[in-house]
């Protein structure tokens, strides 16, 4: 996808006590007031959020910010946020900023759903 058509596909959809989002493009300066808006949305009537980066292109230190925001009003009103991501570029930047050890990072949905098999960074 070329840097000029930088865009982001929001999709939602009720599982169970979750609202599950899932994000396909690009989370950055230009998408994340978009993604910060609708996850905040979505934690008025939800206290868990789960959001799947698996269809992600490209995630910057914006997006990153509009999750760790999520991530923070989740906690404070004793709710989750729950990522599931690939192997690839996505986790390597969520290991390196140690955002794996803050964040709820899963491998798939049914984990995320089901609070199980939590990703930990390597050590």
């Amino acid at each position: 996808m070329p840097h000029d058509e930088l865009s982001i596909d929001l999709k939602s959809e009720n599982r169970g006590g979750a609202l599950l989002f899932k994000l396909r493009g690009s989370l950055d300066l230009a998408t994340s007031p978009t993604v910060r808006a609708a996850l905040s949305d979505a934690q008025q009537t939800k206290k868990d959020v789960v959001v799947d980066l698996t269809q992600l292109e490209f995630l910057d230190s914006t997006g990153l910010g509009a999750l760790i925001g999520a991530h923070r009003r989740a906690t404070e009103h004793g709710g989750s946020l729950r990522l599931i991501v690939n192997d690839g570029p996505i986790l390597r930047l969520l290991t390196i900023t140690g955002l794996i050890r803050v964040l709820s990072v899963y491998h798939s949905i049914d984990d995320a759903l089901n609070d199980q098999a939590r990703l930990t960074a390597a050590l």
